[in-house]
């Protein structure tokens, strides 16, 4: 298995924050409806596997489509701002184009308007229609190398989703080969991941790979007890011609605000998680608890030392965030006890967090009862 090791160049380089903005969408639901199954020669997981290690691709351009549903409690009301509930929920539509490791564009479309993320050389821009602003960032000596995505954010396309999961192959993964599909008319293989330890949320991974181009066309996530995906992208146009030049040159529009932004390179932080693994992370206060699907991070929410009780005025939110009534928040999930102490409990489909009255935060995409496990500790 040593060609798990390593990742070769070919990455989406698009910054993930571009996905995290994404609001509304356009594509429906059924957009991933299943096509005939195509007779395709028969490859095992580790063919595979050296498939997507050795694939090379000069450009890409398509349409992704993303859908999400996590199975969340109702926060309505209380986080100001939707955007990370949007993201969480429904369905979402980006244009994407690929011309080598220093030429890559997203475009998140919004039911509102338009966000694309371009990177052309070193110049990187980010540009919003809604409010005519964009942010321009010169990248330093070492552009050719792919620059880090900030931590606790999503893929924007099925390449980047394919390369976490295949961080989690380890032997508490077992990796096998699901049914072969046509994805974006093309035919299609299938890798499947699932994981061993029973407590984990995560039933199976499923990469749909390009039996020819050897890309994954499509990603998707099932949580256990589950036959629909929770979380799904997939392309469902894509064409493998490079992309005009012109594609990655951005023009300003009449009006634009453009803010000059320094390149830096952060450390990866506790949000950089591959799935099936633990998080290595700079913070003191922030730990891990088991390996594999199974890990639990461990740390501490400003402002809740006390938890639900406490009057004390939560720390103020980052600049950017969504604003979060935390006393709403906690007041609005299930209060839940045991020997570890006593808390409030956020639990979906996938992911499960703990919230302890003694000021503790504990997540992981694991089952409540392995929450309350590490709790212990």
């Amino acid at each position: 298995m040593s060609v798990l090791r390593s990742r070769p160049v070919l990455r989406w380089l698009v910054p993930a924050t571009a996905a995290v903005a994404v609001i509304g969408g356009g594509a429906a639901i059924g957009t991933f409806a299943a096509e005939a199954e195509p007779s395709l020669p028969p490859r095992t997981a580790a063919q595979l596997l050296v498939d997507l290690q050795t694939s090379r691709l000069e450009g890409l351009s398509g349409t992704v489509v993303q859908r999400a549903d996590l199975g969340l409690p109702p926060l309505v009301g209380l986080v100001s701002g939707n955007e990370l509930t949007t993201m969480l929920t429904g369905t979402h539509t980006l244009r994407v184009w690929y011309s080598g490791p220093d030429q890559q564009r997203v475009a998140l479309l919004d039911t509102l308007g338009e966000q694309d993320v371009i990177r052309n050389g070193r110049d990187v821009w980010t540009w919003q229609s809604r409010s005519n602003t964009a942010k321009h960032l010169t990248l330093g000596g070492d552009a050719g190398k792919p620059v880090p995505e900030p931590a606790a954010t999503m893929p924007a396309t099925p390449q980047q989703a394919a390369d976490l999961a295949l961080g989690a192959i380890d032997p508490s993964t077992e990796v096998s080969v699901g049914r072969s599909a046509t994805v974006a008319g093309q035919d299609a293989y299938e890798l499947v991941l699932q994981p061993r330890d029973k407590d984990s949320l995560v039933h199976q991974l499923r990469i749909a790979i390009d039996a020819k181009q050897h890309v994954p066309l499509r990603f998707e996530v099932l949580a256990k007890g589950s036959d629909r995906p929770a979380f799904e992208m997939a392309f469902t146009q894509v064409d493998y011609r490079r992309p005009d030049a012109d594609q990655f040159t951005f023009n300003p529009p009449p009006g634009v605000t453009v803010t000059e932004e320094k390149a830096e390179r952060p450390a990866a932080g506790p949000g950089a998680v591959k799935p099936g693994h633990a998080a290595p992370s700079g913070d003191p206060q922030v730990r891990t608890v088991g390996s594999g699907w199974t890990t639990v991070l461990v740390g501490r929410l400003d402002g809740l030392e006390g938890g639900p009780k406490t009057s004390a005025k939560p720390a103020t939110p980052p600049a950017g965030s969504p604003d979060v009534d935390m006393s709403k928040l906690l007041s609005g999930l299930p209060a839940v006890s045991g020997d570890w102490g006593s808390g409030r409990l956020f639990s979906s489909k996938l992911f499960s967090v703990l919230l302890t009255d003694d000021g503790r935060v504990l997540a992981g995409a694991v089952t409540p009862e392995r929450l309350y496990q590490a709790a212990r500790g």
